[in-house]
């Protein structure tokens, strides 16, 4: 089975002259093309490029943004992390970005399957490095790998979305996705990046953006380019956008 949908063969092809054969269309071939491949069972797994497969074991446990989840099989229990898992800092920081709202704890055994609104599904695998989360671009983490909520103090009063980011390091897998094939920038002291925020994905833990803010009266009156916040990263590092503008900030 392909790894990628888009690659696969549609169902029930027509013939060379586009006039649809006896058998074009044919439900065995649909069934074929999208089955899903019971050969392959990683930890984590991509199904197609827009859904994760996760595999647990007895009493396995991982954490997945909560309502991800579309299909499984086995046994499992789908719970809201509770507002004290982690510690009281950590509390704090959910209660003041709602992020504990958003994450859930998986447990059981067999296979369940996350997407999230047809985006693209990246896996990574962390030897000890750390990478910084658009809070709405992770999908899954393993269990066992450490994670920490942080905030943009600067732009908190401009945002209607996407507050918070999640830093997560450690040893293990994780999944985060992006609207179509992202972009990764490396970063170099002599060559700072600059993104748009809503566009902006993650980015290596060693940087740490700072807010660049281009204010006039026109951006008040809603006449602005809409460009008037950027993130600029500085150091040695990387970033990664994406194609689509997934957060909107308010000019107030």
């Amino acid at each position: 089975m392909t790894d990628n949908v888009a690659d696969a063969p549609l169902a029930g092809t027509p013939s060379a002259d586009n006039t649809p054969t006896e058998n074009a269309y044919a439900l065995k071939d649909f069934l074929k093309a999208t089955v899903q491949d019971a050969d392959r069972n990683n930890h984590f797994e991509l199904e197609n490029p827009y859904t994760l497969e996760i595999n647990l074991p007895d009493h396995g446990r991982v954490k997945a943004k909560r309502g991800s989840m579309v299909a499984y099989t086995g046994d499992f229990k789908f719970k809201r992390e509770g507002m004290l898992a982690g510690g009281l800092r950590k509390a704090f920081m959910k209660a003041a970005t709602g992020e504990g709202q958003s994450i859930m704890d998986i447990t059981g055994r067999g296979r369940v399957y996350l997407a999230d609104k047809g985006k693209r599904v990246q896996i990574l695998r962390l030897a000890g490095e750390s990478i910084v989360v658009n809070g709405n671009d992770l999908l899954a983490l393993e269990d066992g790998m450490d994670y920490d909520i942080t905030m943009m103090k600067r732009i908190a009063g401009m945002l209607t979305g996407g507050l918070f980011n999640i830093r997560v390091k450690g040893h293990g897998l994780m999944a985060l996705t992006t609207y179509y094939t992202p972009l990764t920038l490396r970063v170099r002291p002599d060559a700072p990046v600059l993104t748009d925020p809503n566009a902006t994905v993650a980015w290596s833990g060693s940087l740490n953006p700072k807010v660049k803010t281009d204010m006039n009266w026109g951006t008040f009156l809603g006449r602005s380019s809409g460009e008037s916040i950027q993130l600029e990263f500085t150091g040695k590092g990387w970033v990664v956008v994406q194609p689509y503008e997934e957060v909107y900030f308010q000019a107030s």
